[in-house]
């Protein structure tokens, strides 16, 4: 059965490309950007099966609003690409409180608004699936990014503390824990903070990477994406994270390797602090 779609964040990058590849398949996508306009492109390709709606994430009326109209129109919603979202580049001294509070309203409760949104509709009709877009700066940390991974790390918790809770009415959730892609996401979308001097040999080379300078010539596809969503989906038991992109799953077990290292090495000391055991009458 043809599936209905909502993609936040579909007038490009990853949005665009996976909205692009449901539509192949047969699907209905329910794409929203913050103008739709921007969709127009969208529509002329594939005709009614898309539906075209303006939609600022950071508005939490207005998500409920458009989930609700969308799920009148379309008659029901199967899929959610949580995908809305931007980079905030800056040392943490750096970023200032807007930025970052710019940053987790995009990011972190964009997401969040649309998912408390499409719950009840989801729980109505028996199911549905959550795919929310991390990163694999939601496994890891970066210097220069910390605001960023801050976002993408509130999401990987709320998500999974979100995947036990709706299990039982037939709801799923994948966070999708993506590398480096060949997007906008490093070039005219990345927000950069102001520089403070002090930083300059520290963040060099992070700064430099974070530019522009290499938007475009990141190793990973877009028009893949979607191919290993549907995957993720037509799953019997569909993981509550995947990794995609080499980078990203070469590195994230080496960094759970680390952590559980250091766990492992201060384990005595970690377990200093509990009462005394009651002992046995």
């Amino acid at each position: 059965m043809p599936r209905v779609w909502l993609v936040t964040g579909a007038s490009r990058g990853l949005g665009r490309a996976v909205a692009e590849t449901a539509l192949a398949h047969g699907d209905t996508v329910v794409a929203t950007a913050r103008t739709v306009a921007s969709l127009d492109a969208l529509v002329t390709g594939h005709g009614e099966r898309v539906v075209p709606m303006a939609l600022d994430v950071t508005d939490r009326a207005a998500v409920f609003s458009v989930v609700a109209e969308a799920a009148e129109r379309a008659g029901r919603i199967d899929v959610v690409l949580n995908n809305a979202g931007h980079g905030l580049a800056g040392a943490v001294e750096e970023v200032s409180e807007q930025q970052i509070r710019d940053q987790f309203d995009v990011n972190f409760f964009g997401a969040l608004w649309v998912t408390q949104a499409v719950l009840p509709v989801m729980r109505r009709q028996g199911g549905g699936h959550l795919l929310q877009m991390s990163s694999i700066a939601g496994v890891t940390t970066y210097p220069n990014l910390g605001a960023y991974c801050a976002s993408k790390w509130a999401l990987e918790a709320a998500s999974e503390a979100l995947a036990q809770e709706v299990a039982g009415f037939g709801i799923k959730v994948t966070l999708v824990e993506a590398g480096e892609f060949r997007t906008q996401w490093s070039g005219d979308s990345m927000v950069r903070a102001t520089p403070k001097a002090v930083y300059d040999t520290v963040l060099a080379k992070r700064r430099h990477g974070l530019s522009g300078a290499y938007a475009h010539l990141q190793p990973g596809d877009p028009a893949k994406v979607g191919a290993a969503l549907f995957e993720v989906l037509d799953a019997e038991k569909p993981p509550l994270r995947i990794l995609l992109g080499n980078g990203a799953s070469d590195l994230a077990p080496t960094v759970l390797r680390e952590r559980l290292a250091v766990w492992e090495e201060w384990d005595a000391l970690a377990r200093t602090t509990d009462f005394p055991p009651r002992a046995t009458p």
